[in-house]
């Protein structure tokens, strides 16, 4: 902590006993007004309780700031992730890592507006999201103030920390005063649980960890079977139907729940250094990867396809560890942006038992040629002869190298 007093704070406030301690202590150790922002990212529960419930731990009406970001989430940050395909070390949809810079950027504004001189967040000391937040927070105002409190407070068990709030008149529900089973974090995206029950790598996750799909083995016999309509790389419709952004993802979000789309146990290697292992819940991004890979199939160059592929996992990367306002991070999108321009068509994907399958794609911009790849005549534009010489070029360094080892073999 800086000697120089801190005197206005503004906190990403959940409502939940964390955070809702986490106010008092700025207020009681810091002595800071402290401002409060709660983000409805689609996280399935109201946010106009938190707003309240900040106003009972002293934080004035006018500093209890509730926003609902969910089509800025979708639209600027969601599916300009999506335009890259990205999955974090072959299997994560990057749910969570996603909505961290947006709620930092929001905290800075607030900043702003409200002359505050530092942010808070809740993280811990062992995540990736504290590494988000305030990489995101520096990039946007480089000499804000950060606090992270679980890094500097006193507490040492879970115990004390309840005590605190118990001390002073925060809400405990009784499960907290228990065990919880695990923690989770969710957004219109996907939802992530970690912990307790779910630390032991080799145990299959019980099923009631499970809030966004029902069970592949309960899903329905018969497949769904949906159209969806980019335009840009972007979705736009659902079976013929326009859609905003946040509606086109819940409405995915809905198609996946119902056919058991969208499951993930995995053992993911932390920013900070070490493993963990989370169950993601990510229905309809599932769908939506699927179907941009569909639509891309047949409207990408083939070697711009493949760069795509090769600049992926680095960004992916970058998101991951925090560096969305990065100017690598801003490149990269500029490059994958371009790419898009003739991503326009519709796919037709069906649904089945926690499978996603394209079973169709058409474009305009179609590159996909049938008088080319057909084993009938035609083709006007091919020579089969053409092709000797092109494997012979190609083949020309391999023969080399085989002479080579020819000749030296002892």
């Amino acid at each position: 902590m800086a000697d120089k007093p801190i005197k206005k704070i503004v906190l990403a406030y959940s409502g939940g006993l964390d955070s809702s301690t986490i106010v008092k202590w700025l207020q009681t150790e810091l002595g800071a007004e402290v401002v409060t922002f709660t983000a409805d990212l689609g996280q399935g529960e109201e946010v106009e309780p938190a707003r309240q419930k900040a106003m009972t731990l002293g934080v004035k009406p006018e500093n209890a700031f509730v926003e609902d970001v969910r089509e800025e989430f979708v639209r600027d940050y969601v599916f300009p992730m999506f335009r890259a395909n990205t999955v974090y070390e072959g299997q994560y949809l990057l749910g969570t890592s996603i909505a961290r810079p947006l709620i930092a950027k929001k905290q800075i504004e607030i900043a702003r507006k409200t002359g505050a001189d530092a942010v808070a967040h809740g993280a811990t000391g062992k995540g990736n999201d504290q590494v988000r937040f305030e990489l995101a927070y520096y990039a946007l105002e480089p000499d804000i103030r950060v606090v992270a409190p679980w890094r500097e407070w006193s507490f040492k068990s879970r115990e004390a920390l309840l005590d605190f709030a118990q001390k002073h008149q925060i809400p405990i529900t009784k499960d907290k005063r228990g065990e919880a089973p695990f923690s989770v974090d969710a957004n219109l995206l996907h939802s992530s649980s970690e912990g307790k029950v779910l630390e032991d790598p080799a145990v299959e996750a019980p099923e009631f960890v499970h809030m966004r799909t029902i069970s592949p083995e309960d899903a329905p016999d018969k497949p769904t079977v949906i159209t969806m309509d980019f335009e840009k790389g972007d979705p736009v419709a659902i079976d013929g139907v326009k859609l905003s952004p946040a509606a086109l993802l819940t409405k995915l979000n809905e198609l996946g729940r119902d056919n058991g789309v969208g499951r993930l146990d995995l053992v993911e290697n932390r920013f900070v250094g070490m493993k963990s292992r989370g169950v993601y819940e990510t229905p309809g991004g599932t769908i939506l990867l699927a179907a941009h890979r569909g639509i891309e199939s047949i409207t990408l160059d083939r070697g711009a396809m493949h760069l795509k592929d090769e600049l992926m996992p680095r960004y992916a990367s970058l998101i991951y560890n925090g560096f969305w306002f990065a100017p690598e991070r801003e490149m990269l999108q500029a490059a994958i942006d371009l790419s898009q321009q003739k991503v326009t068509g519709q796919v037709r994907v069906k649904l089945y038992k926690g499978n996603v399958t394209v079973i169709g794609r058409t474009s305009p911009y179609s590159l996909y040629d049938q008088e080319l790849v057909t084993f009938e005549e035609g083709a006007v534009a091919y020579d089969h002869r053409d092709a000797a010489g092109f494997i012979k070029l190609n083949a020309l360094r391999l023969r080399v190298n085989a002479q080579r080892d020819k000749r030296t073999k002892s």
